[in-house]
């Protein structure tokens, strides 16, 4: 009887064990079918452009330019008063007219700044999980939309398939992907030490919304540059206002356009995310807003500066990324062949209109010659053309690289080659002139142009040029090297190339630059984890990684007792007020001093002495 009945305890048992674990899973299964669905992507439309379609038709401008409206009044739209400013959106790569925009007045960019405040005030109470399923759902739209957000920015830019897909697409879902999984971690509070006198208390920093910041932002990437400081603006709780570059209106407002409906698919108000774009007269209406708590500049460094200077009016923070005339040191020995590919695409991507591209190759003198001719053999070979051009009129629409912003440089980047030729001994085989393009005559194109022997003080050494330029300097020893690569008024990026990783390594630690990628081209961008930014007149200040993250937030620190209940601040008597004795209070706070902080313990033990004689007086 004893052995049946310990065999039905045992089985009874087994089928509790058995019952609790379904129980358990079931509950398991319901949180996560729960978390899963609140942390879901919401779908959204936001409809394709029409001028990015097969059958687009428009006006080629003669001379395209923003103000093209002035000269041909047809492309006005009637519904915009005649006092109003426009802006004329055109394709540079074919002349084509796509759209002419209302420029914002000082009145509607203040307007717009009030409105992006008010939102805020709701958003800053959001949970990152709230703010985590915006960014999941702008990503997964981006992914599945990619295509037609690549044409929309060769539309406006003149770019080809390719750049836009690197330079806009990869880096922005590379952002997106780093907020959603570090994001929270890097916003949390944080807990701080403390020394001995504070052992008693926990010390915290937590990361609070600033409000509204701004973003003024330039035309090469209308996509990432403004998306990357919107997604990063809203992780950290704040409402954005964006000025983008009149170069760019008609992408920016498209690529705008879909934060916002997202936003209100999510549930939360568009108005968080304000598109400003104005001409430069009105822009202090933005840079000089008691409103903006903080102030994100990519451009030049001419208005880089005058933002700096207007941000004074309110102690705005300015992150100031200013371009820069990034170098790629060839150490002696290099594979020339190997890395000749990332030379090219460092040079000459998104037709050298790229802070980071690569402005300077310094290689050793023994491999000048090598380095020259293959540049130029492999520039000679690159395609210049429309990748939206759907094959019309004869083009190719497979080209290397594409348009220009414009052609307003044109003028002056010939002027700056021919000196470098004329009175400095350069030599230029390849390139050096606009491109007159056979099918796209309207089209802003400029030859991929190589310029050996450059001395490193003419103005082309010395100037960022971003264009599709490619400068050979030589030099004999490493030292001399380091002494090009930091011989610039520059520091923003830089790339060190050998065949040794340790001495790329030291070089790479003596050049005055934000960032630099060994035997690569740009990667440190491709990384959201680091920060992103510049030295000497490439600006200051940080954005991406932890640094930009937390720069758009308040770091407030906040010091609890940690027993409250046990142990509290209190006053000793010989420090109370009123004082009773000076002596005694200096022998009391020195006494505790020299016990807290004497390097030899015979001094520690004196001061305790002082300090218990002084307690007891």
């Amino acid at each position: 009887m004893a052995s049946s009945y310990d065999y039905d305890d045992d089985d009874s048992h087994a089928f509790g064990y058995l019952l609790t674990f379904f129980f358990a899973w079931g509950i398991y299964l319901v949180w996560w079918r729960w978390h899963s669905i609140r942390n879901r992507a919401i779908p959204f439309r936001h409809p394709a452009p029409h001028q990015i379609g097969p059958t687009f038709q428009a006006t080629r401008l003669e001379e395209p330019s923003l103000r093209s409206h002035e000269m041909h009044p047809e492309l006005r739209p009637a519904a915009f008063p005649p006092e109003r400013r426009c802006i004329t959106a055109f394709d540079p790569s074919t002349g084509f007219h796509l759209e002419t925009l209302l420029a914002d007045s000082r009145d509607e960019i203040a307007e717009k700044i009030a409105r992006a405040d008010h939102a805020q005030k709701a958003w800053r109470q959001t949970s990152f999980t709230d703010r985590r399923r915006v960014i999941r759902s702008l990503k997964k739209w981006l992914v599945d939309n990619q295509e037609t957000c690549a044409k929309v920015a060769c539309r406006d830019t003149g770019k080809t398939m390719l750049d836009a897909a690197l330079g806009e697409i990869l880096t922005t879902c590379s952002k997106m992907d780093w907020l959603l999984s570090h994001g929270e971690s890097v916003l949390r509070p944080e807990s701080r030490r403390n020394n001995l006198l504070m052992c008693y208390k926990k010390s915290q920093v937590h990361y609070e919304p600033l409000g509204v910041v701004a973003a003024i932002v330039s035309w090469n990437y209308p996509l990432h540059n403004a998306w990357s400081p919107i997604l990063a603006a809203l992780f950290a709780g704040d409402a954005i206002v964006v000025k983008c570059s009149e170069h760019v209106i008609w992408s920016s407002s498209w690529f705008i356009g879909a934060i916002m409906t997202c936003l209100q698919a999510c549930g939360h108000s568009p108005d968080l995310v304000q598109l400003v774009c104005c001409y430069p007269e009105e822009a202090e209406a933005l840079t000089k807003s008691p409103l903006i708590r903080h102030i994100t500049f990519i451009g030049s460094e001419e208005v880089g500066r005058k933002v700096a200077m207007a941000a004074t009016e309110h102690l705005t923070p300015v992150t100031l990324e200013l371009g820069g005339k990034d170098p790629a040191v060839l150490l002696p020995g290099t594979d020339l062949n190997k890395w000749s590919s990332i030379l090219m695409r460092g040079v000459f991507q998104n037709v050298g209109q790229n802070c980071i591209g690569i402005e300077r190759l310094i290689v050793h003198s023994s491999q000048y010659e090598d380095l020259y001719e293959m540049m130029c053999e492999r520039a000679s070979n690159l395609r210049l053309g429309s990748s939206v051009s759907q094959g019309q009129d004869g083009v190719d629409p497979n080209p290397d690289c594409g348009a220009m912003i414009s052609s307003d440089r044109f003028e002056d980047l010939e002027r700056v080659i021919n000196d470098a030729e004329e009175n400095h001994g350069a030599s230029v085989e390849i390139g050096g002139h606009r491109y007159r393009h056979q099918w796209l005559e309207k089209g802003s194109y400029f030859q991929l142009t190589v310029v050996g022997n450059v001395h490193p003080h003419a103005e082309i050494a010395q100037r960022e040029m971003f264009a599709p330029i490619a400068l050979i300097l030589k030099y004999d020893t490493v030292e001399e090297a380091i002494a090009l690569a930091n011989g610039t008024r520059y520091g923003l990026g830089a790339s060190v190339f050998g065949p040794d990783a340790e001495k790329c390594m030291d070089v790479a630690k003596r050049l005055e630059c934000g960032m630099v990628s060994i035997n690569d081209f740009g990667v440190f961008y491709l990384s959201q984890d680091l920060p992103f930014g510049g030295t000497k007149a490439s600006g200051y200040g940080r954005f991406g990684g932890p640094e930009g993250l937390r720069a758009l937030t308040n770091p407030k620190a906040i010091v609890v007792d940690r027993f409250g209940w046990l142990v509290t601040t209190s006053i000793p008597r010989p420090v109370d007020y009123p004082i009773r004795s000076a002596a005694q209070s200096w022998q009391f706070i020195s006494g505790l001093i020299g016990f807290v902080y004497a390097e030899e313990w015979r001094t520690r033990i004196e001061a305790v002495m002082r300090l218990v004689r002084a307690s007891k007086q």
